[in-house]
């Protein structure tokens, strides 16, 4: 991931964040874009908001040649969709540096496409930076991943508050990335399945394929920042401007670790309903 670079933050960013800097017991002021809901559950969690963070990128995707009739992974357009992204991210984990914070929870990737450029989009991270009221309930008292990196996830409030609950602890948003050009079939190959029920597997293996390319990327970030495990996982397929046989397969979740080893987890809370 990129390293931390606060100093290359534009002017207005840099003022905005120093507002909030000064806010370190987690009563000042701040911004967020948490549900009224989320925000009670990551105070319950033991968190307090420090201000909405984001990062962006606007990135030309290059063209790549392709065979008309090969099924393959298009590399060049991959790492770029992959790159995009993290310069984005990266810049979101440097405004939250600025404030302090421990993470950024509610993390969204977008991608918008402008005028200037068909082959041009804007990639947008955004979350809510947050500081942790009682860092010495982690291991190692930091929430922060093992390179001092504030955590990032993309869990709801209320799944950021039950995993907590639960004595895990997010390590940060890891994603993998495919953009795959599916082949045609030829002429004869789409006259004999016309007009029969039949399985394609020209397709089925494509995009298995590009699914599982996402996947092991995915695991392999997660791997790399030590965690147990990922949660909230999910698989985004999008043609962006190519077209229909060529897809970007996005996988991205949550990797996660214990927050120590003698945690106990908490019962659900039990919720009386009255009859009226």
């Amino acid at each position: 991931m990129t390293a931390l670079d606060p100093n290359a933050l534009p002017p207005d960013a840099a003022k905005r964040l120093s507002e909030l800097k000064d806010d370190t017991k987690g009563g000042g002021f701040f911004t967020s874009d948490l549900s009224v809901n989320e925000f009670l559950l990551v105070k319950e969690a033991g968190f307090h908001p420090r201000g909405l963070v984001f990062g962006s990128s606007i990135y030309h995707i290059g063209l790549q040649r392709r065979g008309r009739t090969t099924s393959r992974e298009l590399d060049s357009l991959s790492q770029a969709m992959y790159t995009a992204r993290q310069l984005a991210m990266s810049r979101m984990e440097s405004e939250a540096d600025v404030l302090g914070a421990d993470g950024i929870v509610g993390v969204r990737l977008d991608v918008n496409f402008y005028d200037w450029g068909r082959h041009s989009a804007e990639f947008i991270a955004i979350g809510t930076a947050v500081s942790a009221t009682d860092p010495s309930q982690t291991a190692g008292g930091s929430w922060r991943t093992q390179a001092g990196v504030p955590f990032t996830s993309d869990l709801s409030g209320q799944d950021f508050w039950t995993l907590v609950r639960s004595g895990y602890a997010p390590l940060g948003l890891v994603m993998g990335t495919c953009v795959y050009h599916v082949g045609y079939r030829g002429l004869g190959a789409t006259l004999a399945t016309s007009m029969r029920n039949t399985e394609l597997p020209h397709f089925t293996q494509a995009l298995y394929e590009a699914r599982e390319l996402a996947m092991d990327r995915m695991q392999h970030e997660a791997t790399e920042l030590g965690a147990e495990g990922i949660v909230g996982v999910q698989l985004v397929e999008k043609s962006h401007f190519w077209g229909s046989h060529v897809i970007e397969f996005l996988a991205i979740g949550t990797a996660v670790r214990p927050i120590r080893a003698d945690h106990v987890i908490q019962p659900p809370l039990m919720v009386l309903t009255l009859d009226r």
